[in-house]
């Protein structure tokens, strides 16, 4: 008999734990208990994940990634991120009026959020140790990604492998011990459905199909801000883009993995895009391992939706707060299984939000994860289309072979 999946699993610890928090109403709260534990353990490993997965990423690259060309990578891989970011955190908003009455004393354990200048001036750790040991996600990214960058240049004559072989190392087994936490997912996610329906009853439930809602609406909304400024930056008809990135949307859907739509990915971006073979093999797999536009979009647009749950304030110091964590929790999760539950219980508690609401969509990550990974393969190659575009590296014919007849005739008429 062939084994469930994981994410199956989950799914049906969570269908469960709301049919037992119907029933027994909050009788069984009690079983909240097993989804703190889990919670716990899994936040317990990830600021030691995301140091090591950072420094390894940045640190492992060939130089010449790190030179102009990377920079360039880099710097379109942030401004995609932001953009989906911000479009979470925007569209969240659309869930103002959906409260949780029976919760909402909870939000006066919410933190008070900081002015901006503060916020900025916190981002950069006075003692990494003491950030380690605070937990604070932030401050740990930067010093990894500062730590990674030296590592790199220093290791230039391959005198510190020792070192980038021992974080190597730390971040496998940091990432096993995260693939066994995980393995108790069901049960933890289930317990913390529990709790939220025993104590909410089932308006609990509405938040979870008007997320995937909002979270549909959002996904087409960033598809079509990348389509069209590519289409305007890359000089590129817009039809002919649409046709070339057919296959990839829909391989990226089905199968909601960007692992397994990467082949596809680099096959069409370079037979029905255009894009150069040298920049495809150096874009493409470095914007699966460290950009994540469509986590980065979920995970501001749920840290938005929390806030109109249990009615908090979400002032300008928080909106900042919530679009960096978005931002740079991505850097270190992309890969890990169950990196989109693993990242929420990164942003959920540093912000200070309840930690009941993580249960409330982990269940259907699934779902989430089809809208999650259309975004992530999109950003990634229309990143790639922009940087072949700047390389001249970008052949315009599979465009023109694709749009239609009045698209040929103009590009023609203004050579």
């Amino acid at each position: 008999m062939k084994r469930l999946s994981l994410t199956s699993q989950i799914m049906l610890g969570m269908v469960g734990g709301i049919l037992i928090g119907l029933l027994f109403g909050p009788q069984i709260a009690g079983i909240k208990i097993l989804g703190d534990i889990f919670l716990r353990l899994i936040q317990m490993t990830v600021v030691l994940l995301i140091f090591g997965a950072v420094i390894e990423a940045i640190a492992g690259l060939e130089s010449q990634a790190l030179g102009k060309l990377g920079l360039k990578t880099a710097l379109w891989f942030l401004i995609t991120t932001v953009i989906a970011a911000v479009i979470g955190l925007v569209m969240g908003r659309s869930g103002a009026g959906i409260t949780l009455a029976t919760v909402q004393h909870q939000a006066a354990t919410v933190k008070t959020s900081p002015d901006l200048t503060t916020t900025i001036l916190n981002f950069f750790p006075q003692n990494i140790f003491a950030a380690l040991s605070a937990g604070n996600v932030i401050q740990v990214i930067v010093f990894a990604i500062l730590f990674g960058i030296v590592l790199n240049r220093a290791n230039q004559d391959h005198e510190f492998d020792n070192v980038l072989l021992l974080i190597r190392q730390i971040n496998q087994l940091a990432t096993k011990l995260v693939m066994f936490i995980m393995r108790l997912a069901p049960v933890g996610i289930g317990a913390l459905m529990v709790g939220v329906v025993a104590n909410s009853g089932a308006a609990a439930l509405l938040p979870l199909l008007k997320f995937l809602i909002v979270y549909g609406f959002s996904t087409v909304l960033f598809l079509a801000v990348l389509f069209l400024l590519i289409s305007w930056y890359a000089k590129v008809p817009l039809g002919g883009l649409l046709h070339g990135f057919s296959r990839i949307m829909l391989v990226a859907l089905t199968t909601t993995s960007s692992a397994v739509s990467l082949p596809i990915e680099m096959q069409d971006a370079h037979e029905r895009l255009g894009v150069s073979h040298r920049i495809n093999q150096l874009v493409l797999p470095l914007g699966m391992a460290l950009n994540s536009n469509g986590l980065a979009m979920c995970l501001a647009l749920v840290c938005a939706m929390v806030t109109q749950l249990y009615n908090i304030q979400l002032s300008l110091g928080l909106m900042v707060q919530i679009v960096s964590l978005a931002v740079l929790a991505c850097l270190g999760t992309v890969v890990v299984p169950g990196g989109g539950l693993v990242a929420l219980a990164i942003i959920i508690p540093t912000l200070g939000l309840p930690t009941e609401s993580i249960a409330l969509l982990a269940g259907i990550d699934w779902f989430s994860g089809m809208f999650r990974t259309v975004a992530n393969v999109v950003g990634d190659t229309t990143t790639t289309i922009a940087i072949a575009s700047d390389e001249d590296e970008l052949n315009r014919q599979p465009y023109l072979l694709a749009s239609p007849r009045r698209w040929r005739k103009h590009s023609a008429s203004s050579k």
